[in-house]
């Protein structure tokens, strides 16, 4: 895959930019899950909760990066011309380091109890979990934004000739900047503000990532295997008409303990459960779209990680979600590391694979690189989806005996009785942790030397055969409609399983003490649940690969034909 418009090239600083901020937010990701195991460690240098919120920050940061990258060179595709006013994309650059070097520096005085007050608002720092920016930061992000959707909407053809993904691509930049207004106050009273918190922060995801999401991953899809922009236009309608319509009446499920009526349980806990339908449908959707030609993978980790994203986002946002926001559950999950079970699965998942997929495509071709070892890129999905699916094992076991230890015997964190129950799942913690850092290692790394080493042979036809059609066999046979419902069920059983699990901390005997049947049901539902999508991931890619053998003497340069075709259909 080559560019075709220079202004794609303005999208490389923001990948290089992702990356940087990558490798940053999992070096503070290792220093949270050492402290979680010595609360000691950095004492008096690096707290806690500072660290903590750096992770989280610096992981927006990055995925936002990713998403302006991604948008910035799709765009001119999408649109068949230049970007507009590339002078503002060299702005919106600027502002994007400049917030991030300001939000890294203010967030340590933290520490000290310094927010920078004037005139009612907290101007260096606030405090809030996921939009911690104080009110300077706020401004500059505000109007990076501002620019983003006026590049966007500049660079696009005349509105009649808009289709789905045009639309899809319009509504997330705008609603990105409107709903960003909703954090830039004040509120004193503590249930007021997580009110308008939380307002940014799920209708950022439900209501803007997940919509520009939808939008990208069809694009890349029309990108890699060309696709009809129309068929996946389609998908891309219908996959934002079930975001909005079970997203912005589940935000409720954030506010069912902070004094809201009480019928927000019922209704926050109904759209809530319809909120993994759209998940569903986008699977579908790639699953169609990547099976419909039979073509190879020209760009296998490109591929990887968008299947990656589309899974996890099933698994993390979609079941893990589901199980642990209805009123009945939450009041057990909420506040406990069950929760950082399903955020990180969600989070990394569904948006930081989507701007790791998209660096894959755009690094080659603005770099003009045809061929390139595809191999690392493999292996770093891998050991990032190990580390992942660890990492998220990890939190939700230690969830489930928090919640049983806290909320159940009552146990004291600050005592030392409820840290010594969950000390193993602590351990665990850094140990994936590890892993996945090993897996970001080798994937900044690969991004970064595109190019400099040789293509491997390994990726050719298997030795001996006409054409590597013996891998067609077994597991890596072509993989069916029917087969990927199953295994799709499969994962969803699970979820009903740990659903199950944490309502039994409603029954009599279990809040009288009896443990037995709520460590059971996530003894059996975690582990199968993730195990079952590694597996899952692994089916899907091997079918994918085994029909790439098949094919692997086609022409040189088709992925190129692939591109220039689906270019012309949009």
């Amino acid at each position: 895959m080559r560019i075709e418009y220079q202004t794609q090239r303005l999208s490389l600083r923001f990948f290089m930019l992702m990356l940087v901020l990558f490798a940053v937010q999992v070096g503070f990701g290792l220093v949270v899950g050492a402290q979680r195991v010595e609360p000691a460690l950095l004492e008096g240098a690096l707290h806690f909760n500072v660290a903590r919120s750096e992770h989280t920050n610096l992981g927006i940061l990055w995925i936002l990066s990713g998403f302006i990258g991604t948008i910035l060179f799709v765009g001119p595709l999408l649109s068949r011309r230049e970007l507009a006013t590339p002078w503002l994309v060299k702005v919106l650059f600027y502002a994007l380091v400049v917030v991030v070097v300001w939000n890294v520096g203010t967030l340590t005085l933290a520490q000290r109890g310094i927010a920078g007050w004037w005139a009612g608002q907290p101007w260096l720092q606030e405090g809030l979990e996921y939009i911690d920016a104080g009110r300077a930061a706020d401004i500059v992000i505000l109007i990076g934004f501002a620019i983003l959707a006026t590049i966007v909407l500049r660079t696009f053809p005349a509105r009649k000739d808009w289709n789905e993904i045009h639309w899809g691509l319009a509504i997330g930049v705008t609603a990105l900047t409107v709903v960003w207004v909703f954090g830039m106050f004040f509120v004193g009273r503590l249930d007021g503000q997580e009110y308008f918190r939380w307002f940014v922060v799920h209708y950022w995801v439900e209501g803007v990532w997940e919509v520009i999401h939808i939008s990208l991953i069809g694009f890349m899809i029309v990108l890699m295997f060309g696709a009809n922009v129309r068929t996946v236009g389609y998908a891309v309608f219908w996959g934002v008409t079930l975001v909005w319509l079970s997203g912005l009446l589940g935000n409720a499920h954030h506010y069912f303990w902070i004094g809201t009526p009480e019928f927000w349980q019922f209704w926050g806990s109904l759209f809530s459960a319809l909120e993994p339908l759209p998940l569903v449908f986008c699977f579908w959707h790639i699953y169609l779209d990547a099976h419909h030609d039979g073509r190879p993978l020209a760009n296998a980790p490109a591929f990887y990680f968008i299947l990656g994203s589309v899974v996890l986002e099933q698994v993390g946002a979609g079941i893990l979600g589901f199980t642990m926001t209805f009123a009945l559950t939450n009041a057990w999950s909420h506040g406990t590391w069950v929760t950082p079970a399903h955020a990180h699965l969600a989070l990394f998942g569904t948006f930081g694979m989507l701007g790791l997929a998209a660096a894959y495509l755009a690094v080659p071709a603005v770099r003009g690189i045809t061929d390139f070892d595809q191999r690392l890129g493999k292996l770093g999905f891998w050991l990032l989806l190990l580390g992942m699916l660890g990492l998220s094992l990890a939190f939700a076991l230690g969830g489930t005996a928090q919640v049983y230890n806290m909320r159940i015997l009552g146990l004291d964190w600050y005592g030392g009785d409820l840290r010594r129950a969950m000390l193993p799942f602590q351990i665990l913690v850094p140990v994936f942790g590890l892993v996945f850092t090993v897996g970001a290692i080798v994937v900044i790394y690969d991004l970064l030397t595109l190019g400099a080493r040789r293509t491997a042979a390994h990726d050719r036809p298997a030795a001996g055969t006409a054409d590597g059609r013996q891998a067609v066999a077994g597991w890596g046979r072509r993989l069916s409609g029917f087969e990927a419902g199953i295994w799709l069920l499969t994962l969803w059983i699970f979820g009903a399983v740990i659903t199950l699990g944490l309502l039994s901390f409603n029954l009599p005997t279990v809040r009288s003490g009896e443990s037995l049947l709520p460590h059971i049901l996530s003894g059996i539902g975690y582990p199968g649940l993730l195990v079952t999508t590694l597996l899952f991931v692994w089916r899907f890619l091997a079918s994918m690969e085994a029909r790439g053998a098949q094919a692997a003497r086609a022409a040189p340069g088709a992925d190129e034909g692939v591109a220039r075709r689906a270019h012309a259909s949009a």
